[in-house]
């Protein structure tokens, strides 16, 4: 058994402001299942397929303003592209973001709401992943992340040292889930988690009991009852399994 990973979901004041912005910058649609939640994904994508990691935008009452342990690195083809990408970015709301990166070749922003994130200089490894190179998680041990999420979700190890990790979907395609060694006092909420599904809808609850055995714990994080199970990893990021 395994499961997918299948979007991120990101918290927001205004669910439809934020989609707008990141449906422009992804060149994605833009829909809504529920009031006060916006999805993002690519035109004409069947969900769930690897070759995308959607995005969930969900309306909260207060998103507090804190470090993040996730964020998105976009792709790049040309140094042109680069250019104009960080240009329109700006366009659209985003602004210049210093979280201390120095003398970089990629370009840190964030979005209208706060959220940082990277535009990468053109790299060759990118190159078929679509406009989200990775989702890249802050973590103090990627190695231990990688023991964790290697087995959580059907994705394979690229890269694995003391202070870095990659993996990527079994089947070669969409973007990179990255694990990156930081150190200092761990955020204390997040805006942005996973969220994993079932290959089959019968076996979240046999997923669930695999996931505990790996080490996940259950996480209650105010969701009353919902269908989905809230879960949080080894070292403490939470995470969904979608029923």
């Amino acid at each position: 058994m395994s499961l997918q990973l299948v979007q991120v979901n990101l918290k927001a004041k205004d669910d439809a402001a934020l989609g707008r912005f990141w449906a422009e910058a992804l060149g994605w649609d833009m829909g809504s299942e529920a009031p006060g939640v916006t999805n993002l994904e690519p035109a004409g994508f069947s969900w769930p397929d690897p070759s995308a990691v959607c995005i969930d935008i969900v309306a909260v009452p207060d998103p507090a303003t804190v470090r993040y342990r996730v964020h998105l690195d976009l792709a790049t083809t040309s140094d042109a592209h680069h250019a104009e990408l960080v240009t329109r970015l700006k366009e659209l709301g985003a602004t210049p973001a210093d979280v201390g990166q120095g003398d970089v070749p990629w370009t840190v922003l964030a979005d209208p709401e706060g959220n940082v994130f990277c535009v990468l200089e053109p790299r060759e490894i990118y190159r078929d992943t679509g406009p989200i190179a990775a989702v890249v998680v802050d973590c103090e041990d990627p190695r231990a992340m990688v023991g964790f999420w290697g087995e959580a979700i059907d994705w394979t190890v690229h890269e694995l040292t003391d202070v870095y990790a990659r993996l990527r979907s079994s089947k070669g395609v969409g973007p990179y889930l990255e694990f990156i060694r930081t150190y200092g006092e761990p955020a204390a909420w997040h805006r942005f988690h996973l969220d994993l599904a079932p290959y089959r809808r019968e076996d979240k609850a046999a997923e669930v009991a695999r996931l505990q055995a790996l080490g996940a714990t259950l996480a209650d994080v105010g969701q009353d009852d919902v269908p989905w199970t809230v879960m949080a990893d080894p070292m403490g990021n939470e995470f969904c399994v979608l029923g």
